[in-house]
């Protein structure tokens, strides 16, 4: 019974880790994407 559930729980945290960077890295290349656009816009602003 103890080998089942401590199973469960190491896969569930296993997933959660792998999801949250999964998450984090899409978010990031994102923000990243937009900011970018921020600074053509500001730049093309000042010319």
């Amino acid at each position: 019974m103890i080998k089942t559930i401590l199973i469960i729980i190491l896969s569930v945290t296993f997933f959660g880790v792998l999801f949250f960077i999964l998450v984090r890295n899409a978010l990031k290349r994102k923000l990243d994407i937009l900011l970018e656009d921020e600074k053509k816009k500001k730049s093309d602003n000042l010319d």
